[in-house]
């Protein structure tokens, strides 16, 4: 079986002790990767640490062009790396761009992307007042060490969200895995450091302790996390201790509305991929629906359609748009949740029983007839089930989409653009789709508020979130 290593200072390194990464569509095990010891932790950042300084150092015209290099690295590679995706966290091989099914080739075509843009953008000097006395300039710093925490979702694209802005603006990066898909992301990692200096971006793996001990290490500068709100608070605590700042992603529990003059048909394709897209392993999936009771059935029944045609299965066979759910864990998650809402008198309209066999395979299940407090809408799924909520009146419907700690992203679906604004502008969100759900942009600012987070992510907001500002005031 296939051993697969760190990259320390640009080095494979290899651990005592290694865990298997585990095939959620087969259950076979795909090889094993290493459990990364304390010492080599702060090895990993200590390469960092002394990398740092001349990469920063380095005229931005030269990481620029770094980073394009990087860029054409993912995509010369990127049939190898997406059939790791798939092999690993199981979404399907798909297509390859914003309109095919988005799989893993599209999850790797988002990294060449999500490459290209941050070595594309500027941050100048800005000069924020100037009067016959004085100027006052606004310089963007590298933080220095940063600590990269990526989950099993999107293990390869969210991965790069962290490293790329990061590595731009001249900081440099250990970034921990996910223990569910670490293969794909040590792969990757190892491939960019054959056109990257040694030791600027470097690689600790294994379980959450290996996260723990490289996020409260005082050798960080800055920390990027996405995963799960209890693991957010306890990386917070300990920044707090060090006084370093950070970045959080940790999930939501979106709402979409579909306000009365909503067309069902036409917007049943947005809907269903805002709800589905990654078997509903997205954290800005739309994972409660709210729907006017003019347009309910209708709705209902185009979502059904859609769902009962979609095919499921192995991720490395032709054909297939749905894949496993990653894990046992998040798998009996989406089980007792949909046996939850059971009890509580829920209608399965499609879906709903565990498909049985090899893998973690849950069908796309519709569920009506639940309200506001039952666990199936107040608990994020983080699985391909929707609960579809009735309501009768707009204010009642915002009320309900801000009514949870969670604050990611929501959307509203309407014919009239105008009133959707209107509406959207009344709901607690870090992002507020219209007509569409999910549909990130590299060039637009990304980040939660209340439980999900704090900081943005993407274009220049999100590379100034990487950087400290420092002003440099003159006396003329």
């Amino acid at each position: 079986m296939t051993s697969y290593l760190n990259t320390i200072n640009g080095q494979p390194v290899a651990s005592e002790q290694v865990l298997a990464s585990i095939n959620p569509a087969t259950g076979e095990t795909l090889g094993t990767v290493p459990v990364c010891s304390p010492a080599q932790v702060k090895q990993a950042i200590a390469a960092a640490r002394a990398a740092q300084p001349a990469w920063a150092a380095r005229p931005d015209a030269e990481r620029k062009a770094l980073m394009m290099q990087v860029a054409e690295v993912i995509k010369a590679n990127a049939p190898y790396l997406a059939e790791w995706v798939t092999k690993e966290q199981g979404k399907p091989l798909g297509g390859v761009g914003p309109d095919q099914v988005p799989g893993a080739r599209f999850e790797l075509w988002g990294c060449e992307v999500w490459t290209q843009v941050p070595a594309s953008l500027e941050l100048p000097v800005e000069v924020v007042f100037e009067d016959d006395t004085r100027r006052d300039e606004v310089h963007r710093k590298p933080f220095g060490v940063v600590a990269a925490v990526a989950p099993w979702n999107w293990p390869l694209l969210i991965a790069i969200w962290q490293i790329i802005p990061s590595i731009r603006s001249g900081s440099t990066v250990v970034i921990k895995p996910s223990e569910y898909t670490t293969i794909g992301t040590l792969e990757l990692v190892r491939l960019i450091n054959t056109v990257l200096p040694p030791g600027v971006v470097n690689t600790v793996s294994g379980a959450g302790e290996v996260g723990a001990w490289l996020t409260s290490d005082p050798g960080i500068d800055k920390i990027m996390f996405t995963g799960s709100g209890r693991t957010g608070a306890r990386i917070a605590e300990a920044a707090a201790r060090n006084m370093v700042p950070t970045t959080m992603e940790l999930g939501g529990n979106d709402a979409a509305i579909m306000l009365p003059d909503a067309d069902p048909k036409a917007m049943a394709m947005g809907l269903f991929w805002g709800a589905f897209i990654n078997m509903g392993q997205t954290c800005a999936c739309a994972k409660r629906l709210y729907v006017h009771e003019s347009i309910y059935d209708a709705t209902v029944q185009a979502l059904k359609e859609l769902a009962q045609a979609m095919p499921m299965g192995n991720g490395l066979q032709d054909g297939m748009v749905m894949g496993p759910i990653q894990n046992r864990m998040q798998y009996d998650k989406v089980v007792d949740l949909v046996e939850s809402a059971k009890k509580a008198g829920g209608t399965i309209v499609c879906g709903g029983e565990p498909k049985g066999g090899a893998g973690y395979f849950y069908p796309l299940t519709l569920v009506t007839g639940l309200h506001d407090g039952d666990r199936l809408v107040d608990e994020e799924q983080f699985g391909p089930v929707l609960p579809i909520i009735k309501y009768q009146d707009v204010d009642q419907a915002v009320a309900s989409a801000n009514r949870l700690s969670a604050g990611l992203g929501a959307s509203v679906w309407s014919a009239n653009v105008e009133r959707a604004k209107e509406v959207a502008g009344r709901i607690q969100a870090g992002t507020v789709w219209i007509n569409q759900h999910g549909m990130i942009h590299p060039m637009v600012p990304f980040g939660g508020i209340k439980g999900s987070g704090y900081g943005v992510e993407f274009g220049v907001e999100g590379l100034k979130a990487v950087t400290r500002p420092q002003v440099i005031s003159i006396k003329k």
